[in-house]
Order: C-alpha cells, then structure tokens, then sequence
C-alpha cells in the first residue's frame, strides 16, 4: 500500500485529496477537503492574483501541509505533489505565488498546461465508471472550462477554455440577481467558447456525458432534492438537460442570499454558482446530450493517480 497527498488549486477553490492505494489500483480516501479561496480574484481584469487572494490561499496551505505530515506522507518520495491551474496560468504574478506555495508546503507546485489539466481530469472522473464509452467528460472550474473525450484506454482529445463560474460572473453577471441583458451577453460568451471546445474534441462521438466540479455537483444535488449535501447520493447521479435548464433558471433568478437557503449550496459559491449552472446548460444543450451524469472524482483523483506512477 502507498498513501499520496494530492491539492488542486483552481480559480475559486484549493482542495486535497489523502488516499491509500489498493492492488488493483484504485484509491480509496483517507481524507478529502476543500476551502474556498478564490485564488482568481479579479485576474480576468487585473491580469494579477490579488495578495488577499494568495493569502487566503497560504492560511488553507498551511492547514494541508499539517494535514499531510500528520498522515505520515513524505513528499521527497514524489508521493505529494499540488497542481495549480487557471488563475495561475492567467496571472503575470504567478512568481510570487509559486514562491509562496514552495516556501509553506515544502515543494513546489505544477502549473499545469490546459492540455494537462484536461488530462488528469479525465483520468479521475472516468475510473470505475460503468457507462458507455465514449464519454466527454467537462469540468467546468472558476477560471477554465477542460472538455476531454476518450475511453477507459485513455484520452482521444482535449481542449481547455477560458469560460468559468468566478471568470463569467466578474465579466458579466453584475447584479444578484443579473439582469436578462447580463444573462444574455454571459450566454453568448459561453455559446462561442462551448461550440469551439465542441467542435474541436468531435464531441459528437460521445455516448456518455460527464460533469465535473462543485457547480455541477450542486446542481445536480438540486435537481435531486437533496436536503444536504451527501457525495454519496450525487457521484454518478444522472441528471436530465431539462432539470438542469429549470435548477439554473431558479439559480438565476435568486440572490445568492436566497441561494443560501438551499442547505446543498456552499457559501463560497453562492455568488458564482449562477454562472456555472449556465454553463452547464449550455454544454448539454449545444451537444445535445439528454442528460449529465455527475462525478465527485476529478482532476484531484487524476493527480493522486499519478502520484502512484512517480513514487
């Protein structure tokens, strides 16, 4: 048995992922937490990581590097390893941040390209998975949208663009709750980046349809009914394009006060989750897929994989 310790830090969230490998090579958890940090404050603007942000993102950091001591994980063995993606990609500070990320946990992390990114998620998302092959599997973050068509023998093609729930709100979801003009020019924001994400990975192909991270799973826990959130009811949950055009109707048409009240909405997404619902809808619409089938294991999963293949 090995133990590795995985972070992904995204454009609104840094995650961590301690698992135990099992002889057939499957993970099973230890722990798995996540803190919202929004790493990618104002970047689509600033083209910068704001130093709150990076602090906010140190204070969790310091917590996971406790976390993955405790757990007896040695990171100079290549068992850890931290992947950061769009905001960092994005910003002309990204310096300061790697620095900082090196100087807590003791090693560096990896700013992934998109291509890479697209890959450890398909990785994660598809382990297990009993559905029909081909799957595009999208994982819709704060900054980046990865879309990856492939089977279980691997990846067939993949694109990474810059449509996100953090990205999109700052761009044009302005008032809570927006305004149908600002609904409409985030649409066709989404519409243009989804057809060519689409077009590119012949997403046509694809039988099975995957979504991945915390606007999907919300979603879908939503659409369920669910009275709190339980991974367990919402990994591989399959939800109707019909369902997720009314829960997103619903999310765009309330306060993130009013979004609170839904026990399943974390509050650090309250204020972004109208966007990525509507990317999410927009994704299912434009491939004309019938239906979501929504994942707890992603990119975090991916990177724990790998983590395996280096130590």
């Amino acid at each position: 048995m090995t133990r590795v310790a995985a972070i992904d830090c995204g454009t609104n969230s840094v995650r961590l992922l301690i698992a135990d490998s099992q002889p057939d090579g499957s993970l099973v958890d230890v722990t798995r937490q996540m803190r919202i940090v929004r790493l990618g404050q104002g970047v689509d603007r600033t083209g910068r990581l704001a130093e709150e942000a990076i602090e906010r993102t140190r204070v969790a950091l310091v917590h996971y590097a406790a976390e993955i001591a405790a757990a007896g994980v040695d990171p100079t063995e290549g068992r850890a390893r931290m992947v950061a993606t769009s905001a960092s990609r994005d910003a002309s500070n990204a310096d300061d941040f790697r620095a900082m990320v090196t100087a807590t946990l003791g090693f560096a992390p990896e700013v992934v390209s998109g291509d890479e990114e697209a890959r450890l998620t398909f990785a994660g998302a598809v382990q297990g998975l009993q559905a029909k092959p081909p799957f595009l599997v999208f994982d819709i973050g704060g900054g980046s949208t990865e879309f990856v068509v492939g089977t279980t023998a691997g990846v067939e093609a993949a694109i990474s663009v810059d449509i996100g729930c953090v990205r999109l709100t700052e761009r044009h979801l302005h008032d809570h709750p927006p305004t149908p003009a600002q609904i409409l020019a985030a649409e066709k924001d989404i519409i243009g980046a989804v057809d060519r994400a689409l077009a590119a990975v012949d997403a046509g192909r694809a039988s099975t349809f995957v979504g991945l991270a915390g606007s999907v799973t919300t979603v879908t826990a939503l659409a369920l009914g669910l009275t709190e959130y339980v991974p367990e009811h919402i990994h591989r949950a399959r939800v109707s394009t019909a369902d997720v055009a009314k829960v997103t109707a619903d999310l765009l048409a309330a306060t993130p006060e009013q979004r609170l009240e839904n026990a399943v909405m974390h509050p650090g997404r309250a204020d972004v989750i109208g966007a990525g619902a509507l990317i999410l809808r927009i994704i299912l619409e434009r491939s004309g897929a019938e239906a979501v089938v929504a994942s707890e294991s992603d990119i975090l999963d991916g990177v724990a994989m790998s983590c395996l293949r280096q130590s």
